[in-house]
């Protein structure tokens, strides 16, 4: 089982993965100041969770 994660950081994710997914590495570290550079999130909690779905997205998407 797996963990179930809010709307809003999926959201959060999800658009920026669109917009810089180029710019997104599969190392969460900097993953996390780049949430912090391309947001406005000020909460640390809310930031590690976005940054931790980004770089679960960037881990497992698709081989073209």
């Amino acid at each position: 089982m797996g963990n179930i994660r809010q709307t809003n950081i999926k959201r959060i994710a999800i658009r920026l993965a669109e917009n810089h997914g180029n710019v997104f590495t599969t190392d969460f570290d900097t993953n996390k100041h780049l949430v912090t550079k391309y947001t406005t999130i000020e909460s640390k909690v809310i930031r590690n969770r976005v940054a931790g779905y980004v770089t679960r997205k960037m881990t497992h998407k698709p081989r073209e």
